[in-house]
């Protein structure tokens, strides 16, 4: 198996809150569920339910996530750009022989439309995890290394033994990220191919699919 390097979608790759904010708008006028749309986008990260709650009673929860996965193709994609750098991100990693994999809390389907859009084309895609349920896909893909914005994205890593790189470009600042245990912290996406090289050239690469750390839930070490 090829070696991997794992990143999350919203506020990582792509700057989701102009689409989102269209999104909910449009799920507020249809709903006429008040909705405050600029609070909500400060939050980006966990998966739609949990902002659902705060705006609709649980039994219509379902339709209102429903509804809002209706409305995104036409409302969010086009109003997203990628975050600078995304592209030459996933080109630093391509240069090195490694895979490209995307994991994030989107629905998988939007997910893939926000990168096709965008032309940014990871080798894997894997949607609807959030947090420590990222784990699942990093070791299943044989991550060791994965780059996100939020604390949740750090658990992720940590619990599937990878290293956690973070980027200070979503609703966690440079000290959340830390304090969560993120092993790396940038402030962008700028930063990280020049990250990438003196990584490797300090470490090698990492054997594919073998975690940096033992974490709860992983058999290997990072010896």
């Amino acid at each position: 198996m090829a070696s991997t390097i794992g990143f999350d979608l919203d506020m990582t790759l792509i700057d989701s809150r102009p689409g989102i904010h269209a999104c909910y708008v449009a799920l507020a006028e249809r709903t006429g569920t008040y909705i405050d749309a600029d609070l909500a986008v400060t939050r980006l990260g966990p998966p739609l339910v949990d902002e659902l709650t705060h705006w609709f009673p649980p039994e219509e929860i379902p339709a209102a996530a429903d509804l809002y996965r209706a409305l995104y193709p036409e409302t969010a994609i086009a109003a997203t750009p990628a975050m600078p750098d995304a592209a030459a991100a996933l080109a630093a990693v391509r240069a090195t022989g490694a895979r490209t994999l995307v994991v994030t809390a989107k629905y998988a389907p939007n997910a893939r439309r926000h990168l096709t859009h965008l032309g940014i084309e990871p080798d894997i895609l894997v949607g609807d995890l959030w947090a420590e349920r990222k784990a699942d896909a990093l070791r299943e893909h044989g991550a060791s290394i994965y780059v996100g914005d939020h604390v949740g994205d750090v658990r992720g890593a940590r619990a599937a033994g990878a290293l956690s790189v973070a980027v200070a470009t979503g609703p966690c600042d440079a000290a959340e990220l830390r304090a969560a245990g993120a092993d790396v912290v940038l402030e962008g996406l700028h930063a990280f191919p020049a990250w990438l090289t003196a990584h490797l050239a300090e470490n090698g690469p990492y054997p594919a699919g073998r975690p940096y750390r033992d974490e709860p839930g992983t058999a290997a070490s990072r010896a």
